[in-house]
């Protein structure tokens, strides 16, 4: 029989089903109570994802299915480990973590962003990340402010 009809468990098709690990930020992962709920969610369904493809009785087939959730398990048990849960601040005194801040920049636009943590930033959806430049421009400003952000000036007009 030819090899190239037999299935062989080397150590080059393990390696071809294991994927990088997905960056882990260097900044302090702050969480809102809604971010560390996704984040644990996340992490349940990569877990039971790992656990569906461990039932598969091929080897290569169980390595190849395996590859995307258990690089999503360590991803998301490394950012659950490290959350640190933000209190939102009840003032609107000033733009800090967790605040809705609603500002326009100088060609009349109006923008309203919401900011969280970084996986649960989501620009699209009206959220951004706390170290997005948008985000540290607009932190610890007030209503009014008018603060510079490149060739542009964006002036706070509500903050929630």
């Amino acid at each position: 029989m030819a090899v190239a009809f037999t299935k062989e468990e080397s150590a080059e098709t393990a390696a071809e089903t294991q994927l990088p690990d997905r960056p882990i930020s260097t900044h302090p992962n702050l969480v809102t109570k809604n971010g560390l709920a996704a984040l644990q969610a996340a992490l349940h369904q990569a877990r039971q994802a790992y656990e569906a493809a461990q039932t598969i009785e091929d080897i290569n087939e169980r390595r190849r299915q395996s590859a995307l959730p258990a690089r999503d398990l360590r991803y998301f048990a490394e950012r659950v480990r490290t959350a640190e849960l933000v209190e939102i601040a009840l003032s609107a005194d000033k733009v800090s973590f967790g605040s809705t801040v609603s500002f326009v920049r100088n060609d009349g636009r109006k923008q309203v962003y919401r900011i969280v943590g970084e996986d649960e930033a989501e620009p699209k959806t009206g959220t951004i990340s706390y170290v997005s430049p948008v985000a540290v421009a607009l932190v610890g400003k007030a209503v009014g402010d008018v603060v510079p952000f490149g060739d542009d000036e964006l002036e706070i007009i509500a903050i929630e």
